[in-house]
């Protein structure tokens, strides 16, 4: 018995020490790695993770590996176990980062959010799609061609297909992006990604270490994700346009909020690998009539060697059907996982106003960090996906309809071009760094959204036109009016001095600016006729046209009444445009108006002054709108539109009704002038005047064609109201009529 308990002892004694002698090794072998691992922490430090001291468990136990230690199952046998873990430990190494902890705020806070973009290395091949995102950010208001100045750097090299298999896969990245002098491990850099993995396993590794560099990615999975660091962004394809695009669809048929079909899909049905099991699985489903899920197995070279029993069915369903048609007719698009979490059908649904029923777990939606997906899409669960019919079958269709009106708006706002990509990126990361002016949850998620609702102008939603309704606000009470002198003041019968004073006794008229853009000096204080508000002249310091339109601290009130010297109107006039504008204080309200059209002998758009029923645009010679659009047309509009204007002190008007109808997507409102408004304009005509002038009207044509290939389309949109005194909200006898002088006239 003694000597069975001796045995015992000492062969627990001997395990015990095998135990210790090879944990040991293990464990000075991680701090080994560790010590090795040290150089590469900020200023020489290197604070080590917990894990990197845990050993490998056998294969029996590899689902209780810590995820920084977890390896590539690819089969492919031409990776080496090294280059695997190297492979899996790029996508982790900035784990932790934050903006907080990874990102240096004094550069933004000393020259303000100015993006550098490195400038193309000789040699180096780039996808449309990535020059498109460069192009973008060169021509936005945030570039910047000098480093010193800038707080964010983005790469030329082309990062947005790392999948190895790619024609596009750009070789040798690391050592590439390693050389640059500016690189400073990634820090205040921004990585663009669509594709990232290959077969079989398409993980989420770009292929070169990051360092604490932030990725604005597509397919990012919640896991990966660094929050309020990385930003999520759509895939799109090559094809999608670098500025503007087309509108959504919800404009075609809105009423009744339901549609042909239910729900549909149709895709590629992957036999094997990753995404295979949702896509197999959707047949379930399928019921042929108002479900539609249509899946091919017909892609990629060597199907056939997977074909299973459904296959041919599944092809000749999937044939009899049209996506277009199937898209356009549907109140719900199932979005399900690819190999990759995302899906190009994700922005298909959005734009065709057929709410997108999310179908991939994990997968963190485009900029999450600000657009409230509920609004506007069904989440669903992989594991439920038999319930999915009878959800959606269940929402009401006041509900449908709100969802399908928000896909149109995310749409519009944030997705509709690779510019708006890039530019809500960039206004997401801005919003990180000026927190204390950053835009709220519903300047995000309601009409006009983020990028033309300026945090900088002010932190009060009340100070934007968009939202009275919303807080309920009052529109403004009274108006600055702004009158754009240019000729000298040499008569006390001048136009401009009898506009001055049926501007001035207006009930609603607060001051008065004379922007003075005129050669000779200013005029003395005693020409300018008394008047019961302030009178204030300003001289314009470069005398340019878009001089008009600058954000004057000058101006307190929120209304505008934006004038011409030689505009002819009445009091009265002056009134009643100011009243229809309280009802619409985000267009542009007012009285001589003109219009545009495509000239298909030209393929160009053509600009028309003749008088119609037909009109878009509402010219600022004699115009209210909100003074935050001289705010926006002085920082949101490329310095290359104004110059043009200013060199051909021409076009400005038309330039803001451009501005105004790109973020209200409305028209503008024309009110009804005096009956011998037309006679008038048209009399006073002289051969000084800049409209007498034959070049100026040719001009005029060109500017619209400039513009509208800088917004990418055509914003002004085609009206016939006109708001008449007779009419408007004045339900009283002829002889009580608040507005009799334009009636009677």
């Amino acid at each position: 018995m003694q000597a069975k308990k001796r045995y015992f002892i000492l062969s627990a004694v001997s395990c015990l020490a095998l135990l210790f002698y090879f944990g040991g090794l293990q464990f000075r072998a991680a701090k080994s790695h560790s010590r090795r691992e040290g150089h590469s922490g900020r200023n020489g430090l290197h604070h080590p993770s917990p894990d990197h001291f845990w050993p490998r468990f056998p294969d029996a136990l590899r689902p209780f590996v810590p995820w920084d230690q977890l390896e590539n199952e690819d089969s492919n046998v031409h990776i080496s176990h090294r280059q695997k873990r190297d492979a899996n430990s790029s996508i982790y190494k900035g784990k932790k980062c934050r903006m907080e902890s990874c990102f240096d705020f004094t550069l933004c806070k000393k020259n303000g959010f100015k993006v550098y973009v490195y400038p193309q290395q000789k040699g180096e091949k780039i996808a449309e799609s990535y020059q498109n995102i460069l192009a973008a950010i060169e021509g936005s208001r945030f570039y910047t061609s000098d480093p010193s100045q800038a707080c964010l750097f983005v790469l030329s090299l082309d990062t947005l297909d790392r999948d190895q298999l790619s024609p596009q896969y750009v070789h040798n990245l690391r050592s590439k992006v390693q050389s640059l002098h500016l690189w400073n491990n990634g820090r205040n850099h921004l990585i663009f990604n669509l594709y990232s993995g290959t077969w079989p396993d398409y993980t989420e590794d770009v292929g070169f270490d990051i360092g604490q560099a932030m990725l604005a990615k597509a397919s990012i999975s919640t896991e990966n994700f660094r929050p309020n660091f990385d930003v999520s962004i759509p895939l799109f394809s090559k094809d999608h346009p670098r500025t503007g695009g087309e509108r959504g669809f919800l404009k075609f048929n809105t009423i009744p909020p339901l549609r042909k079909y239910m729900l549909v899909f149709k895709g590629k049905r992957y036999l094997t690998g990753i995404g295979s099991d949702t896509r197999n699985a959707l047949y379930h489903v399928h019921n042929g009539e108002d479900v539609l899920l249509l899946t091919t197995c017909k892609h990629g070279k060597d199907w056939q060697k997977h074909k299973d029993s459904r296959c041919d069915r599944d092809n000749t369903e999937y044939e009899k059907y049209d996506y277009r048609e199937m898209l356009h007719n549907a109140t719900f698009c199932l979005v399900p996982r690819g190999r990759r979490l995302g899906s190009f059908r994700f922005l298909e649904a959005l734009q065709a106003a057929c709410v997108p029923v999310m179908l991939s777990n994990g997968w963190e939606l485009p900029f999450s960090e600000v657009i409230n997906w509920n609004q506007a899409a069904v989440i669903g669960d992989e594991r439920l996906l038999l319930q999915i019919p009878s959800t959606i079958r269940s929402i009401h269709q006041d509900k449908i309809l709100a969802l399908r009106q928000q896909t149109q708006f995310l749409w519009e706002a944030y997705f509709s071009s690779v510019e708006k990509i890039v530019l809500t990126t960039l206004e997401i990361i801005q919003d990180r760094i000026f927190k204390h002016i950053s835009r709220n949850s519903l300047i995000w998620n309601k009409h006009p959204g983020g990028l033309f609702v300026l945090p900088q102008y002010s932190s009060y939603l009340g100070d934007f036109p968009y939202y009275y309704a919303n807080l309920g606000v009052k529109p403004p009470s009274k108006f600055t009016a702004v009158i754009h002198a240019v000729t000298p003041l040499v008569s006390q019968s001048q136009p401009v001095l009898k506009l001055l004073v049926a501007a001035a006794k207006s009930q609603y008229c607060a001051q008065i600016i004379v922007l003075w853009n005129c050669d000779k000096p200013l005029p003395a204080k005693h020409r300018w006729p008394a008047t019961a508000v302030p009178v204030i002249v300003i001289e314009g310091e470069s005398k340019v046209m878009s001089s008009r339109f600058l954000p004057y601290d000058n101006i307190i009130t929120d209304a505008v009444l934006s004038l011409d010297e030689d505009t002819v109107l009445s009091t009265t006039e002056v009134d009643f445009a100011f009243t229809v504008w309280q009802s619409f204080p985000e267009r542009i309200v007012g009285y001589p108006a003109r219009s545009h059209f495509w000239d298909n002998s030209k393929e160009r758009w053509g600009y028309t002054s003749k008088w119609t029923n037909d009109y878009s645009m509402v010219l600022t010679g004699a115009a209210i709108y909100h003074k935050y659009y001289h705010y926006l047309y002085t920082h949101y509009l490329p310095a290359s539109l104004k110059n043009m204007v200013d060199q051909l002190a021409n076009c400005e008007d038309i330039l803001m009704n451009f501005l105004v109808s790109a973020v209200t997507k409305l028209p503008p409102i024309k009110v009804t002038q005096k009956k011998q408004y037309k006679e008038t304009m048209m009399g006073q005509t002289s051969r000084a005047s800049r409209w007498a002038d034959p070049d100026h009207f040719a001009q005029r044509q060109s500017c619209m064609n400039t513009f509208a290939s800088w917004f990418g389309y055509m914003p002004l949109m085609h009206s016939q109201m006109r708001l008449d005194p007779v009419l408007f909200k004045d339900q009283v006898s002829i002889l009580r009529k608040k507005y009799r002088d334009i009636e009677r006239l």
